[in-house]
């Protein structure tokens, strides 16, 4: 091979690997170029991450938080009483059931009497706590079952034996004043109910509270639907102890009042009551009298311990033959 001939062999294949060279390099700088200047995909948008109220379990309690109170210094002590079942003998009746407690205990009204005129005691509205109204109502109980004749022919009288059988089946001590809930019963009825009150003056022995909203309790609501469903014209709500007769109203209602005075009259059970400066609130008597336009009286037996029978055989007389 000539020396002219190789140098033109040497020069195209340099020729051609530049030309390689340059063909590549172009390709490489578009690719490069064209991804950095095209927009990118969009991105998905993500799913919304909801979390769902959880459901009420109406099986779990309600929490109920108390405050803490100092003693009472006009309350009178207590005695604690091992309770004792309660039994009629042939000529009772059966009770009516108006209700039911917390826990599922009965609310039983005995009835005596077929007259149209209807009139209504209770008892046990603070359980254990004042048991003798409990054993009180079911002296009378037993007594009007011996003695039928005592009302009157155109009378039919209704005894609640036990309105809070919860606190009362608890304790006969202050553990037993409220129902299952921690409610004070008295103060849970739907006139002037507030959820707290002035302390002063008032039970402080244990934490109470007046029920989450007025008639949240299911033996008040039984008591107001008992009342709703009969033509009553009197009540008799027994408490211990030693205050004397309180006439329901607020404002005093008239009624309430003289048949306050006649009771006071018959049996020494003082009226006008004690005054300690409590603040009644959501007070069964109060929304009788206000609301429902029936006169109503607490009364207050001398203590925790005796049921003044005797005594009350007259105010049983004198609530029968009170006339409005």
């Amino acid at each position: 091979m000539t020396g002219a001939r190789a140098r033109r062999l040497l020069a195209g294949i340099w020729a051609a690997n530049l030309f390689a060279a340059l063909l590549f390099g172009g390709i490489f700088f578009f690719r490069r170029f064209s991804s950095e200047t095209e927009s990118p995909l969009p991105l998905a948008s993500p799913t919304p991450f909801s979390v769902s109220s959880p459901t009420p379990n109406p099986a779990l309690p309600t929490a109920y938080f108390l405050p803490t109170y100092t003693p009472n210094p006009h309350a009178t002590e207590i005695v604690v009483v091992t309770p004792t079942p309660f039994a009629l003998d042939a000529l009772a009746q059966r009770p009516l059931v108006i209700g039911y407690s917390v826990l599922g205990r009965p609310l039983e009204v005995y009835r005596f009497g077929a007259g149209e005129r209807e009139r209504f005691i209770l008892a046990g509205i603070h359980g254990g706590y004042e048991w003798n109204t409990v054993a009180l109502a079911e002296e009378l109980i037993r007594y009007l079952s011996e003695n039928p004749e005592v009302i009157p022919p155109d009378m039919t009288l209704y005894i609640l034996r036990d309105m809070n059988p919860d606190g009362e089946a608890r304790s006969h001590s202050y553990d037993g004043r409220v129902n299952e809930h921690g409610v004070d019963l008295n103060r849970n009825f739907p006139y002037h109910w507030k959820e707290s009150w002035n302390l002063d003056g008032c039970w402080q022995y244990r934490p109470v509270t007046a029920g989450a909203y007025p008639a949240s309790e299911p033996e008040t609501v039984a008591v107001i639907n008992f009342i709703h469903l009969h033509h009553i014209e009197a009540i008799i709500s027994y408490h211990s102890a030693a205050l004397g007769v309180f006439a329901g109203g607020d404002p005093p209602f008239e009624p309430s009042e003289r048949l306050a005075e006649t009771i006071s009259l018959r049996s020494g059970y003082q009226y006008p009551p004690i005054d300690t400066g409590c603040e009644m609130t959501g007070d069964l008597t109060d929304w009788a009298s206000s609301l429902e336009g029936i006169p109503a009286v607490d009364i207050e037996l001398l203590n925790h311990r005796d049921t003044d029978f005797e005594r009350n055989l007259r105010v049983l007389d004198a609530f029968l033959h009170w006339e409005r």
